[in-house]
């Protein structure tokens, strides 16, 4: 049945059973333009456009555009339609990306009219885009004199996406990924950095941009795709009518090539920056393959099976090789099969390793890598990896991205390629092939070989640290603007100080936001989505059970009540959780019990929650959490595994525990540069109450502090044992406590479901723990240390729970204070990638913040501007109404179908019930103006706020000056 509008024309559709789906490909019968139409009977309908992108340099050209694109276009010539749309809406996600090939602008909505207000910007800004070069000043990159209007302070590169990749790129994994490609990719777009290298965005022009966006910004080169409930023919009409009735077919083909293939492997040594830190044991090996084409969905899912077969777990042959080598601490960030551009990449390798130890690791993965093609593998590891790709397939996600935009960036990576977009969703058929494939016992075995061992496009990649070359970098950065200072007319120095004045005004400028549609208040539905749990009982424990379209999974948990714990057992709880999934169970070690999880599970882990109560910030309870998931025909199997796990689980595989502390210690010490916002706020809020105190002490700095300092205790006599009877001691106490269970799963199946949870049942005899423990309040001034060129700042003030009246509109204010202030003097004017302000009822603290940030003081100062322009300025109402769009929004945001009975169950833990929410979503829709100058004058004092920095150790000079304690990493 063709669905289509009259310019468009049917290309293939298929239903897709395991997805629950019909999937629809069209094309624009005069551009050529292609829309894929992922049709679902899901309210919440998603939009993505995407381009073509091909850099040739790493300028960033594609990235600057992206952001430029976004401020401005023919129908709506406001300077920033995007972030205003954003609180004009009531939008589950509005985003922007750029990847190493295209560009992509997505937006979800479940309120239909909004929908169609979002497309209509969205459409107008992607083709006829302004590109103002105030903007591309803003966005892109600038020079500034560091006193402004002073021409003989010194020059400085401002830009918005240059600081964001100063930041982005003091990530070692981006370093890593970055450097590996331009080896990898000796001739093709992969081999420059689409997001920009620091060094080379300055020189980028203005021309260059405008070029690149008449040249790829076209309908010819553009994909467009949708999914949810609105048909197909009615997006095609409005893609019509809005855009495509005014371009004729572009004659030029934008692709990406195949890249050339080397003839022998190549061996290079790179370095990153690492400062403040000892160097030794730092360095990175990795060893990567270039595969085959993304487009073959049978070449793909091939190459997927065998990185799982080799890498999922710690029982696969590499992965196993990779944390137990006495090379290096750990296995590397950059680890598996990446499927995102036109050609797979396989990388393996470690880290914490020494240059000289790289040929001995690839002699090992080489060693590895032959035993597989000279024994094969046995059938059951290899069937249990492709359970594993049967599961991923069958999930259906959406408590991160909405679930149809996860499903249409799987399509999007072949829709780039002009492969098989629709195949690449519909692997059923494929899967099968597979099944009977690996029936043959060589068939990974030759795969392997054919594939890695013979397969001569193979770069070995050693980086290692030098403590010297930030400072180098920063140099020859300071060296150049000097340069260019020197040759500097003075009709040019003018011109400088004349283009920051225009771009200020430009900022200042308050536009015409009636232009723009919108929906108000009196869109917000009256009540948020709910789902009902049904509770029973297990023997005379008690079980809630919903009924969800999981299509085919199973989701069991159990949860005990948290018992007494002394300080030290606390503060090792976040470990205990990590290593109960990860090491043997009665008889059989850790390699044998990975290998049972793959086989019948989709995932395991245990882990912890807390909340205060929601009338009480001093009242905080927590809750110890069993969590797996499996295909339904594998729950027996699924709950043995659980109850073997509780029962048996065995603390003596030291070497095992020592392992896994490591890797965790070095993905939290990567995570810093990328989550710094949200560890600056942590630090910021430590002080008010123990909730925002054991975040900080566990997930926060101070616990990658005190997890480093455990891991260096590992070597001291009988650290290692004295770590595994604190295991064992928590684990006692938590056997003891009291048990409930959550189950998830399709109706039909439930009863059946419950059955079969009776192994869980245990008789508790301990109580959960006194959570009303006395809390010292401090106010914190503290400036952390990290591996970063770019800062993050925090400033943080105590307030209420979620059940006092003033919670709704402390949250409203948040919106209020980004949408008027924050967003234009943090983001647009002091070049911060990011920044706004937050409240968390949780923990009753209201939290400024800023991201990627390349100023430090200014941006306090700021935080502290914003609370005056509110107590002072001239507001709107409007501008409320926007703010509490943004909040409802958040409240309604729908998840998966396991993951809405999730939230629903958790919450009612702690006091959250549907009823409580709902209280408080009418609370926020009735927030107005003087509610929010009431309460931040009532709790947003200066004086008293708490102040937390990241920064990295070219930021120690400029936090003397504010009286911030520093403190090291």
């Amino acid at each position: 049945m063709n669905n289509s509008h009259p310019a468009f024309e049917l290309v293939t559709s298929a239903d897709i059973d395991s997805l629950g789906v019909r999937v629809e490909e069209y094309r624009h019968t005069t551009t050529g333009a292609q829309h894929l139409h992922i049709a679902a009977d899901n309210a919440e309908n998603v939009f993505l456009v995407a381009l073509r992108t091909v850099p040739h340099d790493s300028t960033g050209v594609a990235h600057i555009l992206e952001h430029t694109a976004l401020c401005g276009s023919d129908k709506y010539p406001v300077r920033d339609p995007f972030f205003m749309m954003i609180r004009r809406s009531l939008n589950t996600f509005m985003n922007a990306f750029t990847s190493s090939d295209w560009t992509a602008y997505p937006f979800a909505s479940q309120n239909r009219k909004d929908f169609n207000n979002l497309l209509d910007v969205y459409l107008d800004a992607v083709f006829f885009a302004t590109l103002d070069p105030l903007d591309f000043a803003q966005e892109g990159h600038r020079l500034e004199f560091a006193e402004t209007e002073n021409t003989s302070s010194e020059l400085v590169y401002k830009g918005v996406v240059f600081n964001e990749m100063k930041g982005a790129m003091s990530s070692v994994s981006s370093q890593l990924w970055h450097t590996l490609s331009k080896y990898l990719f000796p001739t093709t777009t992969y081999h420059f950095n689409s997001g920009g290298e620091p060094t080379d965005i300055p020189k980028l022009s203005y021309e260059e941009l405008v070029d690149f966006y008449r040249s790829h910004y076209h309908p010819s080169n553009a994909i467009f795709m949708t999914f949810g409930d609105i048909s197909a023919a009615e997006h095609q009409a409005a893609f019509e009518e809005k855009a495509l009735h005014k371009f004729e077919k572009l004659d030029k083909t934008i692709e990406v090539g195949r890249e050339d293939r080397y003839h022998a492997p190549l061996k290079v040594e790179e370095h990153y920056p690492l400062s403040g830190e000892a160097l030794e044991e730092k360095t990175h090996i990795v060893l990567s393959w270039l595969l085959g084409d993304v487009t073959d969905l049978e070449e793909a899912l091939t190459a997927h099976l065998l990185a799982g077969v080799l890498l999922d777990n710690s029982a696969s042959p590499l992965m196993k090789l990779l944390e137990t080598t006495d090379l290096g601490t750990s296995p590397s960030p950059l680890i598996g099969l990446d499927d995102s551009q036109r050609e797979l990449v396989f990388v393996c390798g470690i880290e914490g390793s020494e240059r000289e130890r790289a040929d001995e690791l690839e002699k090992q993965v080489l060693a590895v890598l032959e035993e597989v093609a000279e024994k094969g593998i046995p059938y059951e590891q290899v069937a249990a990896s492709l359970h594993q790709l049967e599961l991923q397939q069958r999930e259906i996600g959406g408590d991160g991205y909405p679930y149809g935009l996860q499903l249409i960036l799987t399509a999007l990576t072949g829709a780039t390629h002009r492969g098989d977009a629709v195949g690449l969703l519909n692997i059923d058929a494929t899967l099968e092939k597979l099944r009977d494939q690996i029936k043959d016992p060589m068939f990974i075995a030759n795969k392997a070989r054919e594939l890695l061992l013979e397969n001569q496009h193979r770069v070995r990649l050693v980086m290692s640290p030098d403590d010297k070359l930030a400072g180098r970098k920063e140099q020859a950065e300071k060296a150049q603007l000097a340069q260019i200072k020197a040759r500097l007319s003075e009709q040019e120095k003018a011109q400088i100080v004349e283009t920051a004045k225009a771009l200020t005004d430009r900022q200042n400028r308050e536009d015409d936001a009636s232009i723009l549609p919108k929906v108000g208040v009196e869109d917000i539905p009256a009540e948020m989505p709910d789902v009902e749990g049904e509770i029973t009982e297990i023997g005379e424990q008690k079980l809630t059970r919903y009924s969800a379209g999981t299509n085919g999974l199973v989701y069991q948990q159990m949860v005990c009540a948290l018992p007494e714990f002394s300080e030290e057992e606390k503060a090792l709880l976040p470990y205990y959780c990590q290593v109960l999934s990860e090491v043997g169970l009665a008889d059989k070690d850790y390699l044998e019990v990975q290998q049972w999880q793959t086989r019948v599970a989709g995932a395991l882990h245990g882990f912890t929650s807390s909340r205060t109560a929601i009338d009480n910030l001093d009242h905080l309870s927590g809750h110890f959490i069993l969590s797996g998931k499996a295909l339904s025909r594998n729950q027996g199997e699924l709950t043995e595994l659980m109850q073997a796990t509780m029962a048996q689980v065995r603390f003596d595989e030291h070497a095992r525990i020592k392992e896994l502390l490591q890797q965790t210690l070095a993905r939290r010490e990567q995570g810093v540069v990328g989550n710094g916002h949200a560890l600056a706020m942590a630090a910021a809020s430590a002080g008010y109450n123990r909730a925002a105190w054991e975040s900080h002490a566990s997930g926060g700095l101070l616990g990658l502090r005190n997890l480093r300092a455990m891991v260096k205790g590992l070597d001291e006599k009988d650290g290692l044992q004295q770590l595994s009877a604190h295991f064992q001691a928590i684990h006692n106490k938590i056997l003891a406590a009291p048990r409930q269970f959550l189950l998830i799963g399709e109706e039909e199946k439930l009863s059946d479901f419950s059955q079969a949870l009776a192994p869980l049942i245990s008789s508790s005899s301990t109580a959960a723990a006194n959570p009303d423990a006395p809390f010292e309040r401090r106010r914190v001034q503290e400036l952390w240390v990290a591996n970063s060129q770019v800062n993050f700042c925090s400033k943080a003030y105590a307030t209420v729970p979620m059940s006092h009246p003033d919670a709704a509109p402390l949250s409203v204010l948040s919106g209020f204070l980004r949408n008027g202030f924050l967003h234009r003097t943090i983001r647009e004017q002091g070049g911060a990638y990011g920044g706004g302000a937050g409240h968390d009822s949780n923990i009753g603290v209201f939290r400024f913040y800023s991201y990627r940030d390349p100023r430090m003081g200014e941006t306090l100062e700021d935080f502290d501007a914003s609370l005056q322009w509110l107590a002072e300025g001239k507001h709107k109402e409007e501008q409320v109404e926007e703010s509490i769009l943004g909040v409802i929004g958040g409240l309604d945001k729908p998840g998966s179908p396991a993951g809405e009975a999730k939230k629903n169950f958790h919450s009612g833990l702690y006091g959250r019930s549907h009823e409580v929410r709902q209280q408080f979503r009418k609370r926020v829709t009735e927030v107005t103006l003087q509610d929010l100058q009431r309460v931040g004058a009532t709790y947003l004092e200066p004086s008293k706020a708490s102040t937390a920095i990241v920064t990295g150790p070219q930021g120690s000079e400029a936090a003397a000056k504010l009286n911030l304690q520093e403190e090291k990493l």
